[in-house]
């Protein structure tokens, strides 16, 4: 079982990155904010690992946070809820706003999130609304670099494809955007994809 990894930037896209440790690769599946917060290849990080075995495939999940970790375990616990929805949940919401989201019961603001309908942000708050207490406060990060910007229109699209957008529809969220702020950063403009996406 992998608990932890520290190793390189091998390889990075929205949603999955590859860390070679001594040589060896390793694929781990990432909600967005460990994506954009990892650094360029070449960047040495530490990340937290859920390793999750199926009877067809081991996959790796990563997390720079021990909350996002545990937000994590916690969702895929959950019937209906797998480890592809749980990072979809995890990019399309901070954690901080997550956990806070499911204290206060506000059903309203999980239904945003791409991929979850009304039952399934009900069922997260009946099974999780007790269960938060506990959860450590977000690790800080330190200063990591972002995409450079020509690569940012690219990477928001891929990301926006990874949370079940098609790519026409996701192109033009993101052009929105950009016509609005050109500069906007990453997650901003993600952001400002996903409320588009919500109109």
């Amino acid at each position: 079982m992998i608990a932890f990894l520290r190793g390189r930037v091998l390889d990075k896209h929205p949603n999955r990155i590859v860390i070679d440790v001594n040589g060896v690769g390793y694929e781990l599946y990432v909600p967005l904010s460990t994506y954009y917060d990892v650094g360029e290849p070449g960047t040495e990080i530490a990340l937290h690992v859920h390793t999750h075995v199926r009877e067809d495939a081991l996959q790796l999940y990563g997390f720079l946070t021990t909350l996002e970790q545990q937000l994590f375990e916690r969702l895929i616990a959950i019937s209906g809820i797998g480890p592809k929805l749980a990072v979809a949940v995890l990019s399309g919401i901070d954690t901080d706003e997550l956990v806070s989201s499911i204290q206060r019961a506000d059903v309203a603001r999980l239904t945003r999130i791409p991929g979850i309908g009304k039952k399934t942000a009900e069922r997260i708050v009946l099974e999780l609304k007790d269960r938060l207490a506990d959860v450590v406060p977000s690790a800080t990060t330190g200063g990591a670099a972002r995409p450079q910007i020509d690569h940012v229109r690219d990477d928001l699209v891929s990301a926006l494809q990874n949370l079940g957008y098609h790519r026409p529809l996701a192109e033009k969220a993101v052009d929105a955007v950009h016509a609005r702020d050109g500069s906007a950063k990453f997650e901003d403009a993600l952001k400002g994809a996903l409320r588009e996406l919500m109109r």
